[in-house]
Order: C-alpha cells, then sequence, then structure tokens
C-alpha cells in the first residue's frame, strides 16, 4: 500500500509500506477514504515531540471502509464506512469506565498519562496512523462508528478529532450563559472551540491569533471578534482592558507549543527544546483569565516541563482543566448538532490533496500558504 513515511523533521513522503494485518481478535483493517493532517501532526513535523521515529506513518483523523474484522469484533462488518475517533481506547480499563478514552490504561501501558494515539510517536503507543491506504484498528469493537447514511464524509472525518477537541475544550471551559470566552489560536481546534463556546451560552467570544486569512475566517466562521496580537499591543493588558479591569471568564489554549508571539520562549521552547514548545498562550491564558475563572487547555505540549506562571494561578483562584478529547464519549451529541446544522465541520476544510502529494500538502499547512486552514487527503484506494 501507499502510505506517508516520516524521515526526520519537516521530512515526509510516501512510500510503499506492507498493508497492515489483524493481530489481536478485537482488531479491524480499514481502508482509508478520507484523512486528514492536523495541526497536532505539525509538533511532529516539526520534532516538537520525542520518540517520533523515521518510518512513522502519522495521521490520527481518518475514515474508511471495513475490509476484515478480527473474531471479537461482532458489530462491524466488512463493507461498514466507519469514523475512527484518535483515541485509540480499550473500553474497559479503569480509565475508559469514567469516560476518560483519551487515558486509555491499556492501549499504552508504558505511559503514564496520555493513552494512545493513531500515528503519533511512541510516546503515544507506537502505533501507525492513517495517512495511509489501509489501516489496523485495535479495539474495533469499541472505537470506530458507523457513519449515519445521511452525513458527509467530509463531516465525518472532522468528528474523529478535531471537532470532538474544540467542543470539549469549550465544555471543560464551564461557560455560563453570557461568558465572555477568549480563545487563543485561530487553527482548526481554535475556530471549532469558539463556535462551540456559543452552544454553551457564552455572550462574547474573542479569537487571538497573527495570521490574518485565518482570523478573517474565525470572523464569520465562528463567528467572533478577532485581533491579531502584534497589533494590540500586550495581549493580556488588551484583553483586561476589553472585559472592564476584569479579565476573560474562560480562556481556551488551542495553540501548544508551536506557538508564535514570543522570541524567549521561541528560543528557550522551540529551538533549544529547553521546555516542551512555545508555552507563550499558555501565559496569555493564564494573565488575561479574570480572578476564579478558567483556563481550558487542548493545546499540545510536549511531555516535559514548561516554565508557567503557577503563582498566577493559585493567587487568582484559577481553575486549569485540560486533556486530549474523549471522541466517544461526544460522538452522539456531535452527531446530532452536525444533523441540526449547529455544526458545520466541512465548512474548515479548504484543501483536498492526494496522499501522494502528502509532502506538499504539508508544506502548505505548516507555512500557512494558500489560505490554507484544514487539508484532507484522498488515498488511491478511496
Amino acid at each position: 500500500m501507499r502510505a506517508m513515511n516520516y524521515r526526520g523533521p519537516r521530512r515526509v513522503r510516501v512510500e510503499e509500506k506492507p498493508i497492515p494485518t489483524i493481530l489481536h481478535p478485537r482488531d479491524a483493517i480499514v481502508r482509508v477514504t478520507r484523512s486528514c493532517i492536523c495541526g497536532s501532526d505539525l509538533h511532529l513535523y516539526h520534532g516538537m515531540v520525542p520518540d517520533t521515529r523515521v518510518g512513522m506513518t502519522f495521521g490520527h483523523e481518518f475514515c474508511g471502509v471495513v475490509e476484515e474484522v478480527g473474531p471479537g469484533v461482532e458489530n462491524l462488518q466488512r463493507g461498514d464506512h466507519v469514523l475512527v475517533p484518535f483515541n485509540i481506547a480499550c473500553g474497559q480499563c479503569h480509565f475508559c469506565k469514567q469516560g476518560l478514552f483519551g487515558n486509555c490504561h491499556e492501549s499504552n501501558p508504558g505511559a503514564t498519562a496520555v493513552g494512545a494515539i493513531f500515528g503519533y510517536s511512541h510516546t503515544a503507543g507506537g502505533y501507525d496512523g492513517g495517512q495511509a491506504e489501509y489501516v489496523r484498528v485495535p479495539y474495533a469493537d469499541f472505537g470506530p462508528t458507523k457513519i449515519p447514511d445521511w452525513m458527509d464524509p467530509d463531516d465525518a472525518v472532522l468528528l474523529t478529532d478535531v471537532v470532538p477537541t474544540g467542543y470539549q475544550a469549550a465544555e471543560m471551559g464551564g461557560i455560563q450563559k453570557g461568558d465572555t470566552v477568549v480563545v487563543f489560536g485561530a487553527g482548526p481546534v481554535g475556530l471549532l472551540a469558539a463556535r462551540c463556546a456559543w452552544l454553551f451560552g457564552a455572550g462574547r467570544v474573542i479569537v487571538i491569533d497573527h495570521v490574518e486569512y485565518r482570523l478573517d475566517f474565525a470572523r464569520t466562521y465562528c463567528p467572533a471578534e478577532v485581533y491579531d496580537f502584534r497589533e494590540i499591543g500586550d495581549p493580556v493588558v488588551f484583553l483586561k482592558k476589553a472585559t472592564g479591569g476584569l479579565g476573560a471568564d474562560v480562556c481556551i489554549d488551542a495553540v501548544g507549543g508551536d506557538a508564535s508571539g514570543n522570541g524567549w520562549h521561541t528560543v528557550f521552547g522551540k529551538k533549544l527544546k529547553l521546555e516542551a514548545g512555545n508555552a507563550v498562550p499558555l501565559h496569555w491564558c493564564i494573565n488575561s483569565v479574570k480572578k476564579g475563572g478558567v483556563v481550558s487547555i487542548v493545546g499540545v505540549y510536549g511531555p516535559t516541563g514548561n516554565m508557567i506562571p503557577i503563582g498566577n494561578v493559585v493567587n487568582k483562584g484559577i481553575t486549569i482543566r485540560a486533556n486530549q478529547a474523549s471522541v466517544k464519549r461526544l460522538l452522539p451529541r456531535l452527531i446530532d448538532h452536525v444533523q441540526a446544522g449547529r455544526i458545520d465541520p466541512k465548512a474548515i476544510i479548504t484543501h483536498r490533496v492526494p496522499l501522494e502529494d502528502v509532502a506538499e500538502a504539508y508544506h502548505l499547512f505548516s507555512a500557512k500558504r494558500d489560505g490554507c486552514i484544514k487539508p484532507v487527503l484522498l488515498p488511491n484506494a478511496a
């Protein structure tokens, strides 16, 4: 089969790899019909995530057709079109029973924090991902969800990660009716977090970024007030003034360690890697939120330490909530939102690219060229 192959930071290409096979009774083999490049994939692409090994296939956002199932899978059959959550979750462990599917204890037993994720380095289990023609799906009797007949596959593939992650970012904020919500980052997750904030009753939504076309998109898609942090001076001071001196009720970090906006953090976090990426959006969240407010973190940071103002967290009485989205828990309500038209996932797709051109797609997305918001890869086997 043809599959994306990681060759080192900023080097990816498509090569021949063996078609995966059933290794466990609960496995399925899925022929990929659509996969996405996620902003989180760019952390891998840029060399920001430890133990990302040469030869790995990325891709944790994909949907496809079931080609084969193991003897332990009774709820799927050949020909079913399924969306596959980015979490690899067993559905039976201590954490899965609590609905914490992003923290499954069985799929990634070598880790003390995150569960397994498709195509996301050996810190997340070392499983190959869906930027390929075929993928092995463990725990297929639990994770994959059949795509409703009425649903556009372009919507379905975005329900594997970006929509649930944006929705959970808003959910973790504990948004109350009339709250002011600030989202740092106008990438796909930030856009969905801002849009979903309205579903929880937000009275005002603000998006901060520095890429003009992404801010323009956020202005209409979310819809939200948008500001370029390069033009407003100190974002913390600006947001305090914009909220009557109190600060926002909820701040969402939808960026993570690949952020821009502070030279010191860029050098220490992205160049020297002395902290787990550029943590400036987390600083801005902590310092912009009101006393007693909530900071919600869905941006990806590495597993090493970050220099953050923990004293401000304590002295302001801030609640911090963070996790990988538990996709399976959220899917029923998200499918309802899509069917009702309250969320329009496919509207963020700007580029559809053949899998063979994956290197160009990564460059396009990473360099923020051609108005790229969300690229979808189409394998030949689709």
